[in-house]
Order: structure tokens, then C-alpha cells, then sequence
């Protein structure tokens, strides 16, 4: 046992240990829509691309960097800290790119870089509600360090949307599955479960207002602080209905390119490995077609574990006949 890293090593770090297995390696090259979006951002731009020096942050099995050496790029730096980084220079290297591509084993912040500046950084930094996870502060430091003044980002954008949903019949399931277990009265755990974000595919046809946008990021200007914000949402209800829920989902943007690409994982879309964040209403509410549902929504990184976020959400409806104002938290880990 003593060869093993132990919990309690300070200098270990699980979000890196997670990304050394292979399932998780798997499920992201299955997911088309993200794969397929970077693809064609980076082959479709041979312009952008060519004799061009480019930093992959985050880099896996290689797989962004082997697609931007194929579209013409001078050289690429492969940056990833996880054990699967010797697996990427294996399959670079059957690819006949290792001449093109150097895999750079190590933290970010920590390695030495063979060059002072580059053009592009690429990055698959996303999580659950776009910014679970924290990567984003390792590829915004990355920038500030290495980006040429002018150089381009993948993505470059990158937006937060709000809307309510009807799903009454899962929220009940979810919560008087505690009422029985086996026997066992657990219903004290049923406020607290819905506490808890639901990470999970929305169907489009759930969604009974239209969309407020909360968050818009310009990666190539924001501050590493942008990451925590609150912001004033509107949601007008577009059916008649109980509204049981607020769903968010994430667009980004590959816009500074010859050709722009987007990323969705809106529920209107195909499904992504991100899914979508339902949060649970504790109060159901009877809507009406027009009415018009206000409120905050207040985002921080978790002092217990700056991975993890904290959220607030308050509400309320725009009407002088429903005065309640409602305050609910919530977390994503």
C-alpha cells in the first residue's frame, strides 16, 4: 500500500485522478456533438490554423491536438496533467504526428513551456452548469501567460440560459420514494434530496416558459473573477401549467474563425455528455400563460471545495396578486 497516493497527501488532487480512467475518456469522444464541434471548428478553419503555434490545455487522449496538427497547425503543445497523458503520446505517435505534437506532462500553472508565446489555445474545459470543475481558471491563466496579443481562443464564448419546466411527475417520484424504504420511514430526506441539483436530460417538450440568458462570456477579455456573478432573470410563461422546476443549459461559441461553429447543449438539441442542471422548486407553482416569473440567481465557487459551486436562486411572481418571495440554495458537486 505504501506505493498508493493516500486521501490524505495534500498535494493530490481527485479531479485529476478521475480524468486518469478511461470510461470517462470514453464517454466524451462518444458524445458527437461535443467531438464533431470542435472537429469542425478546427478542420474547417484551415486558415486560422495554418503555421500556427497552438496550446491544447486539458488535452486527454490528444485527440483536439491531433485535429488542429491535421489542419495545418506549425506545432502543438499538449498539456495534460492526468496519467492518460502517456496513452496521448502513444496515439500521436501511431499517427504519425509526433513531430507536430508534444505531449507536456504536468500541472499548467507548473510546467515549462518550449515557447513564450502562442497564437491558439484550445481547450475542452467545460462542466455541469458550465463552470463546475473550475478548468476555466487554468485555460484564463494559460491566456494571460501565453497568448499572443491577438491570438485566438477555442471557444472564444461562452452563455448560460435559464428556463422553467413542468415535471411534476419525477419531482413526486424523487421525493416519496423516502416515505417507504423497505419498510423504513426516510421522509426527513425528502426536502434535502431536491436540494440537490438533478443532472439529467431535459425534454424540450418540459420547457413551459421561454429562455432568459445569465451568463456571457468573452473568453478572450474576462477576468478570472467573471466566473462568480449574479444576475436578474425573466421567465414568461408560454403555457398554462405547474411549474416544478428552473432548467440551465450552455452554449459555446467558436465566433473569431473563418467559419463559426457552436456548441449547444440546449434541451431543444441533441444531448450532450453535460446533460442539463434541473433545480427543484420547493414551491409548485400555478402559472398561467403570460405570467412572468422574477428573480436572481447568485453563483460562487464553494469555500469547502473551489471545484464545487454554491448557487442561490430567489423568485417571485410579477403580479400585484402574489407578493411571496422565495429564496432557495443549492449544489453542485
Amino acid at each position: 500500500m505504501s506505493g498508493l497516493i493516500s486521501e490524505k497527501d495534500p498535494g493530490h488532487d481527485y479531479y485529476f485522478g478521475s480524468y486518469s480512467h478511461f470510461y470517462i475518456h470514453e464517454e466524451m469522444l462518444k458524445d458527437k456533438e461535443r467531438t464533431l464541434a470542435y472537429k469542425r471548428a478546427i478542420e474547417r478553419n484551415y486558415n486560422d490554423f495554418k503555421g500556427k503555434i497552438v496550446m491544447d490545455i486539458g488535452a486527454g487522449t490528444g485527440i483536439l491536438s491531433i485535429f488542429a496538427a491535421r489542419a495545418g497547425a506549425a506545432h502543438v503543445y499538449a498539456i495534460e496533467n492526468a496519467e492518460i497523458a502517456h496513452y496521448a503520446k502513444e496515439i500521436i505517435k501511431r499517427n504519425g504526428l509526433a513531430d507536430k505534437i508534444t505531449v507536456l506532462k504536468g500541472k499548467m500553472e507548473e510546467l515549462t513551456i518550449p515557447v513564450p508565446k502562442v497564437d491558439i489555445i484550445i481547450s475542452e474545459w467545460m462542466g455541469y452548469f458550465l463552470l463546475y470543475e473550475s478548468m476555466l481558471d487554468t485555460v484564463l491563466w494559460a491566456r494571460d501567460k501565453y497568448l499572443v496579443e491577438g491570438g485566438k481562443m477555442l471557444p472564444d464564448r461562452a452563455k448560460i440560459y435559464l428556463a422553467a419546466i413542468e415535471d411534476g411527475q419525477y419531482k413526486h417520484s424523487k421525493t416519496t420514494f423516502w416515505d417507504d424504504v423497505y419498510g423504513v420511514d426516510m421522509s426527513c430526506m425528502a426536502t434535502q434530496c431536491i436540494k440537490e441539483p438533478l443532472i439529467d436530460t431535459c425534454n424540450g417538450d418540459m420547457i413551459i416558459s421561454d429562455s432568459c440568458k445569465i451568463l456571457d462570456l468573452d473568453l478572450v477579455k474576462m477576468d478570472k473573477g467573471d466566473v462568480e456573478f449574479t444576475s436578474e432573470y425573466e421567465l414568461k410563461f408560454i403555457h398554462s401549467d405547474k411549474c416544478h422546476a428552473l432548467v440551465a443549459w450552455f452554449d459555446t461559441d467558436f465566433a473569431d474563425l473563418e467559419k463559426p461553429i457552436t456548441l449547444t447543449t440546449s434541451p431543444y438539441c441533441t444531448p450532450t455528455h453535460w446533460k442539463q442542471v434541473v433545480f427543484y422548486l420547493d414551491n409548485e407553482l400555478t402559472v398561467k400563460k403570460g405570467d412572468v416569473l422574477k428573480g436572481s440567481i447568485a453563483v460562487r465557487k464553494s469555500k469547502v471545495n473551489f471545484r464545487e459551486l454554491d448557487i442561490k436562486i430567489s423568485y417571485h411572481f410579477d403580479s400585484p396578486q402574489c407578493t411571496e418571495h422565495f429564496v432557495q440554495l443549492y449544489k453542485i458537486k
